[in-house]
């Protein structure tokens, strides 16, 4: 994957940069390009060396990546703040916004293993989330501002609330193409700060559209009967 490809999946998920130069500045592209270091050092289990530039990195753009974590392509950190753990693995073109932690179990034997979240191919990661435990956010899934998940995510989900849940925003889908963040489609513009809010009203437009499909079926039965 060459450097302008990753940084042109970023602009396409992001309207503020404008040029390549400027996405070169973002704390994420930063963070990630040091984790690429630190994890290389530590497969090659030179662990005191992936630390060292685990911190430099972490004190430069306030992004902790553990060098263990594995992360694909197009991965995309909006803001800072960001905790990912030790034994995560982040597939490609993921997004996370600010605040958000990808946290592990403690295990009661003390004996290491998969302990922090899987998150698949294009799923979306709400600012101030935490994803805790060795569980999977399903491909395209996404997640609220401040939600709390501690399990599996099914493809396409759509997960508010604490402990989040699921609802009936469809998630997963792009109208003509777009990046929809937040997974609420129903607004040109969303503020996760008023996410509750949003979420109920796309519940209810989506109600009256069902209802309106089932006034059109029962007035096409009609016309039939009356034929």
């Amino acid at each position: 994957m060459g450097l302008r490809t990753y940084i042109d999946s970023i602009r396409a998920r992001d309207p503020a940069p404008r040029s390549r130069a400027e996405v070169l500045l973002y704390p994420g592209v930063w963070a990630l390009a040091g984790h690429r270091i630190a994890n290389r050092l530590f497969r090659a289990r030179l662990f005191f060396l992936a630390r060292a530039v685990n911190h430099w990195t972490r004190a430069w753009t306030a992004i902790d990546i553990h060098p263990g974590a594995t992360i694909g392509r197009n991965f995309f950190i909006d803001h800072g703040f960001v905790v990912i753990g030790e034994t995560a693995h982040i597939g490609d073109d993921v997004t996370i916004y600010q605040c958000v932690t990808l946290g592990g179990t403690s295990p009661d034997n003390g004996v290491g293993g998969k302990r922090h979240p899987t998150v698949m191919d294009g799923a979306i990661i709400g600012s101030g989330a935490q994803v805790l435990g060795p569980i999977t956010l399903g491909r395209r899934s996404r997640v609220g501002a401040n939600a709390v998940v501690t399990r599996d995510v099914p493809e396409g989900a759509v997960m508010v609330g604490i402990p989040a849940r699921p609802t009936t925003v469809e998630g997963g889908v792009e109208p003509r193409g777009r990046f929809v963040p937040y997974g609420t489609p129903c607004s040109e513009n969303f503020d996760p700060q008023t996410q509750k809010m949003e979420i109920l009203r796309c519940e209810v437009e989506q109600l009256r559209r069902r209802l309106d499909s089932l006034l059109e079926e029962q007035d096409a039965h009609r016309e039939r009967d009356r034929a």
